[in-house]
């Protein structure tokens, strides 16, 4: 009896939780949105699926052959910007060019979805610029973003994006990719639990591994291939060449496994944006849902021994 009575709760409270993310926000023709890092992959997409929805779609990219090709492939409504991440006067810049651009409607929408991957290796292999070259674009320039334009996203009472990943739920892999995806979900935390009595929502988005430019094969390899020229010889002898050998055939499997279908991402990022309920948490891709992101919540002992299965071995153990 009590096992029915648990199945008929847990039915009722899904079917209640589907009928309120059905809920669309009206009006999204009036709604200014921003992305980040609309050069390519997910920003490109999601930038071109709100433009199609009917959204006033405010793009931010790196360069101007990305601006350029994007206003080509959508409605003249999508206004790009140039905006580097890691720059504080590029950021204000762009800050007032959003401002001139929605006025007192405010901005409904921040999508931080700039981003890079590389240098990523084993941590003895790589230097403090290595970690910081990532963790500014990925963090600092996440947080000083959100933070130029909160008071135009307050004035709409609308939503903050950011793109996490599962790989801020556990990390098996060197350098300050990792690190700086545990801590964008750490600053929306705290942001989601600040923003709730100013009528602002922030969600994460957390995908598992996806086909795009900053991960492809071909840059992670060139990546790996040039800090490894530069590791100590007495480092170098540690590792062995078998250890980079191993490496780099286990990192084209893994490509091999990545998700080609963005949509999965961008269609979270999209109902974050757009329904009246969004959630604070959106995984995308099965590997997320099914691997990564359960095994975050195994004992680290676990798990540890899971990974190491996968890891390539040294040529001198300590």
């Amino acid at each position: 009896m009590w096992l029915y009575l648990a199945a008929v709760l847990a039915g009722l409270y899904l079917l209640r939780r589907w009928h309120r993310e059905r809920q669309m926000v009206p009006r999204l023709s009036e709604k200014y949105v921003l992305i980040t890092g609309c050069d390519s992959g997910f920003g490109n997409l999601l930038a071109r699926q709100l433009d199609a929805r009917g959204l006033r779609v405010l793009a931010a990219c790196l360069t101007e052959t990305g601006a350029v090709q994007l206003r080509a492939a959508t409605s003249p409504r999508l206004q790009t910007v140039l905006l580097d991440v890691t720059s504080s006067q590029s950021i204000a810049a762009a800050t007032a060019w959003v401002r001139e651009r929605v006025g007192d409607r405010g901005l409904w929408g921040l999508v931080n979805n700039a981003g890079i991957a590389v240098p990523t290796a084993p941590n003895e292999w790589l230097t403090k610029d290595d970690f910081v070259k990532v963790l500014n674009v990925n963090l600092v320039g996440l947080i000083e973003v959100t933070l130029s334009l909160l008071p135009l996203v307050k004035q709409a009472r609308g939503r903050v994006v950011n793109v996490a990943s599962v790989m801020g739920r556990i990390s098996f892999f060197g350098g300050g990719y990792c690190i700086s995806k545990f801590g964008v979900e750490a600053f929306s935390d705290s942001l989601r639990l600040e923003m709730r009595s100013f009528g602002v929502k922030v969600s994460m988005i957390e995908p598992g591994y996806f086909k795009t430019v900053i991960t492809s094969t071909e840059n992670l390899e060139k990546n790996f291939l040039s800090l490894w020229e530069k590791v100590p010889e007495e480092t170098k002898a540690s590792y062995g060449e078998n250890y980079l050998k191993e490496f780099l055939l286990a990192l084209r499997k893994m490509q091999k496994r990545c998700n080609s279908n963005l949509t999965l991402v961008t269609g979270c990022m999209e109902h974050a944006l757009t329904s009246c309920y969004p959630r604070t948490r959106y995984s995308a891709g099965w590997d997320a849902k099914l691997l990564y992101i359960p095994l975050s919540y195994l004992p680290s002992a676990l798990t540890d021994t899971i990974f190491s299965w996968s890891y390539p071995k040294p040529a001198q153990k300590a």
